[in-house]
């Protein structure tokens, strides 16, 4: 949900698998390899989360995208700054909305990707969720819409998708979280992370921002956001489709599906690493992109 409904929040995501390539460019991964985007539903969610438990150590760069329902309110009154009022907006939708979709992609330190069984393709998974009702939720009617158009079946997430308190139950235990060897890589991911909370607290999202950090720093010790990134980079600017054009990354898959922007993420990433920080991007961990930097967000 990168582009689409978070454009008032100022502050890191490629499946036409037949067509699906990387370029050794996109990251480390030689030749031009298919990389599949791994569909997890309740029926076969511990089987991948056991796979995610051997990759991580190996792989342990986890480039984060969701989908949810866009936004459909706004707080009212007076706020400190642009920063609260837009802490405040997201806790008021994350709070009333649930998460439809979580795309994750482990890269290991040159931006290479975990292979798979006999035929050692390269992978991403996306995480399909039951919670959203679209029948009774309420939501932002773009942001379905786009997500229809898209390819998401709500339908079927309703009836196959995973229950989010048995995927938390075992993000907990995986090595993902809660672990200071593990790098989480984003594209302007307030939102994104404050599902993922809500999901790991099993409760509403703190009432401050210094809350909403305090927990960051448990579950997510490191974080890198490319939004908070390109404000170093003078010729890089707009969503994450743009960024993904101006880098020449390649998309796999459809984009504003979790998995496949999940992948352009940790791809663009690895180029902007590499092609405007010398490799070295340590000193701007922490921060996400409209967020207030100076709630103790910073790593350093």
């Amino acid at each position: 949900q990168s582009d689409q409904t978070l454009g008032n929040l100022p502050a890191m995501a490629m499946s036409d698998l037949a067509a699906a390539v990387i370029s050794k460019a996109n990251g480390g991964v030689d030749g031009e390899e298919p990389v599949e985007i791994r569909e997890v539903w309740a029926d076969n969610l511990e089987a991948e989360f056991a796979l995610i438990r051997d990759v991580v150590d190996e792989f342990p760069f986890v480039a984060m995208d969701t989908e949810f329902p866009g936004i459909v309110c706004r707080p009212v009154g007076a706020f400190r700054s642009p920063a609260d009022y837009n802490y405040a907006t997201l806790k008021a939708n994350v709070d009333m909305l649930h998460l439809i979709q979580l795309g994750l992609t482990f890269s290991g330190p040159t931006g290479e990707l975990p292979a798979l069984g006999a035929g050692r393709r390269r992978c991403v998974w996306q995480f399909n969720f039951r919670e959203f009702d679209d029948e009774r939720d309420i939501f932002a009617t773009d942001s379905i819409e786009l997500l229809r158009h898209s390819g998401i079946d709500f339908r079927r997430n309703a009836e196959r998708g995973v229950d989010a308190r048995r995927f938390a139950e075992l993000l907990m235990s995986s090595g993902v979280v809660l672990n200071d060897a593990v790098y989480w890589v984003t594209f302007h991911a307030g939102y994104d992370f404050g599902y993922l909370l809500k999901i790991l607290t099993c409760n509403s999202l703190p009432d401050t921002q210094a809350g909403f950090f305090k927990l960051m720093k448990i579950y997510f010790p490191t974080v890198y956001d490319i939004k908070h990134l390109m404000k170093f980079c003078n010729s890089l600017h707009g969503g994450l489709n743009k960024l993904a054009e101006l880098l020449d990354v390649e998309r796999v898959g459809e984009s504003h599906q979790a998995g496949s922007d999940s992948l352009v993420t940790s791809c663009a990433f690895w180029k902007l690493k590499d092609s405007f920080f010398a490799g070295s991007t340590e000193k701007y961990a922490g921060v996400l992109y409209g967020l207030n930097a100076e709630n103790g967000v910073s790593a350093h």
